[in-house]
């Protein structure tokens, strides 16, 4: 060989891995991507909408820099969907959808950005869309399906500038931070740990960063009007966030084990590689902050009696860095040739893509309305996933209303308001009730409490969301029950076997609102 070009050759083995391309993204990925966001949009339709899609939907049609449970952007979101194409779920959950699909392909793309091959880009993208907290965010419209697409995407162009010492990067991310903040508060405290976890494990040059600076500039201008709003409201969101502990994932106890149901219990071992894979893989030691972050955030959510959901964001990047070791082990060759040379590779690489298969169908059978919706009642869907038995019933419920309604003579009538417990309540009577002839809601509930309350001139309630009389007490009086709610499928969801109780109010209406509001 020349010896020119054993110089070159020498140079460019040695090159800093910044200055070599990255691999190109394999079409896999692009094509589950694809293939999620197909089976998002063929089940979208099924069942009825959520409690929170009826109120984002309220909520949009009250148009501010901020409500007391949440920034603006999916309220205004799905209120434009549903001002687009009315009572069409397909086109509410579209933007959930995209967005899921989109979250997929960014972990593909955290992988290739950590020279990850084509086997890892697509275990990245498979482990992402097979994991049930994807599935779930993917098929309804909620806060968390854009914290992690938000929170993914912050991941990404970190690890894209940390490899590639690219500024423009940084000041993207920080850009993703501020919009990513109007859709849930947890972006920017997941981008203020990230910040720490760089100043402590390093690399700290991005610290010293113009980019950086503008990134955060950029983040605390975008952030600033929702950060306004809840000041100049009292930070309501602070009394929402002491009301919403973990209970319903078991608590502190159930914390850590719901981690490996967030995913899959078969996936787990992938992200939990990631915590310390950069502590052993030099090629990966950029990402140590990711590690320190998740642990950073998993101690704060514990002592605060986050729910478990809260570090799902998280999830995407870790399937990511997870993969890229995973699959280079899946492929290892032995070292000692022999005609069966292959084989152990070859069942470990079944082994990954069984366990895939089989989280997506255990995954989707939660996470996913596939079963008829009769078959939820006492089932370990609704056991593992609560939220199904939420999209269930509606229809029933606002006929149960109209029909109590109806039966007042008109001089009780033009007297009568409709109060609810909570704002799901109150958001099926605004958007399905209308049809039935019926009023607006009043509720003391989250942002519906700052939307108006009934006139002094009601003098009988027809009040939703009580257990019985005596939980009306004291706020009402001479409560009885008119009717009962039932569903058709007899799935126990929060309204189902409530009462409908007429009452009167027990002090005029500017008094009793105060009782009446409440957060959580």
């Amino acid at each position: 060989m020349p010896e020119g070009t054993e110089q070159c050759h020498s140079l460019s083995v040695t090159l800093p891995a910044r200055f070599l391309p990255a691999p190109r993204l394999s079409a896999w990925p692009v094509a589950v991507a694809g293939g999620l966001l197909a089976v998002l949009v063929a089940t979208s339709g099924r069942y009825g909408y959520h409690r929170d899609e009826l109120y984002f939907i309220a909520a949009g049609g009250h148009p501010a820099f901020g409500y007391p449970d949440q920034p603006p952007l999916v309220p205004l979101l799905c209120r434009a969907m549903q001002q687009l194409a009315p009572g069409s779920l397909l086109i509410l959950r579209l933007p959930s959808a995209l967005a899921a699909a989109v979250t997929t392909l960014v972990s593909a793309l955290i992988a290739r950005e950590l020279r990850g091959t084509a086997a890892a880009q697509v275990l990245a993208a498979g482990c992402t869309a097979a994991s049930a907290i994807t599935l779930a965010t993917g098929h309804f419209v909620t806060t968390t399906t854009f914290d992690l697409l938000s929170t993914t995407v912050l991941c990404w162009l970190i690890i894209r500038g940390l490899t590639r010492r690219s500024g423009p990067s940084l000041l993207a991310a920080g850009i993703t931070v501020g919009i990513g903040v109007q859709f849930k508060p947890q972006v920017g405290l997941v981008a203020v740990i990230m910040v720490a976890a760089l100043a402590i494990t390093g690399p700290r040059w991005p610290l010293r960063s113009r980019w950086l600076i503008a990134g955060a500039a950029s983040a605390i201008a975008l952030g600033a009007p929702y950060v306004i709003w809840q000041a100049i409201h009292g930070w309501p969101q602070l009394s929402v966030a002491a009301t919403i502990g973990g209970s319903a994932e078991g608590g502190r106890v159930g914390f850590l084990p719901f981690q490996l149901v967030l995913v899959s219990p078969l996936l787990a071992p992938i992200w939990i590689v990631a915590l310390r894979a950069p502590y052993r893989n030099v090629a990966l030691r950029p990402v140590r902050f990711l590690s320190f972050t998740y642990l950073t955030l998993a101690v704060l959510y514990l002592a605060g009696d986050g729910k478990a959901y809260y570090l799902a964001s998280l999830y995407p990047a870790l399937l990511a860095v997870g993969a890229i070791p995973v699959a280079a082990w899946a492929q290892r060759r032995p070292a000692a040739a022999s005609a069966s040379r292959s084989g152990p590779r070859q069942r470990r690489v079944t082994m990954l893509l069984a366990a895939v298969l089989v989280s997506v169908g255990i995954s989707g059978m939660v996470a996913l309305p596939v079963v008829p919706a009769a078959d939820l009642r006492g089932s370990v869907i609704l056991a593992l996933n609560p939220d199904q038995a939420e999209t269930v019933g509606w229809p029933d419920f606002v006929h149960a209303v109209a029909a109590v309604w109806e039966s007042l003579p008109p001089d009780q009538r033009s007297h009568a308001v409709i109060v609810t417990d909570n704002y799901g309540e109150a958001g099926a009577i605004d958007l399905l009730g209308r049809r039935s002839g019926l009023p607006r809601a009043y509720s003391g509930h989250d942002g519906y409490t700052n939307w108006g309350q009934p006139p002094t001139t009601a003098t009988l309630v027809l009040l939703l969301g009580y257990g019985s009389p005596e939980a009306a007490a004291p706020s009402f009086t001479g409560c009885v029950t008119a009717s009962r709610i039932e569903n058709r499928s007899g799935v126990n969801n929060q309204e189902h076997g409530l009462p409908l109780l007429l009452c009167r109010p027990a002090q005029p209406w500017p008094q009793l609102w105060h009782t009446l509001t409440h957060y959580g």
